[in-house]
């Protein structure tokens, strides 16, 4: 894997795959944020519940926004990790009934931003130690 990644960096370079990998990251983020959002005021309005079970939904994601705006790549490996608990979300609401195109597209956008926040750790990283 590290050989690829080497192979990709000098033929694209670090800047390309950088800037690349945060559009990548902004788009997994926000999208990801959208059906959260989306899916905890479904929630709220199908059992008149309060608001936390949106809030329990997005506030893991909105603590990795400092990290986001200020292109830290520390953030962004943990923000990876992260990523992983909705993969794991979405697949469970994918298995419910009527639930299934919601459920892939919360994998789906926790995939990008996985890829990208993991993809953009490394490439930032290496950048700020040239």
């Amino acid at each position: 894997m590290r050989q690829y990644f080497e192979r990709l960096e000098s033929r694209h370079g670090l800047d390309a795959l950088e800037a690349k990998s945060r559009h990548s990251v902004l788009v997994g983020y926000f999208s990801l944020l959208l059906l959260l959002v989306y899916g905890g005021f479904t929630l709220q309005t199908a059992s008149d519940s309060t608001l936390v079970p949106l809030l329990v939904r997005v506030l893991p994601l909105l603590l990795f926004l400092p990290s986001i705006l200020g292109k830290r790549p520390r953030g962004h490996a943990w923000l990876a990790f992260v990523s992983l608990l909705y993969f794991m979300q979405g697949v469970m609401i994918a298995t419910l009934p009527g639930q299934g195109v919601m459920g892939m597209l919360e994998v789906l956008a926790s995939l990008v931003l996985f890829t990208g926040s993991m993809c953009y750790a490394r490439f930032r990283s290496r950048q700020m130690q040239r």
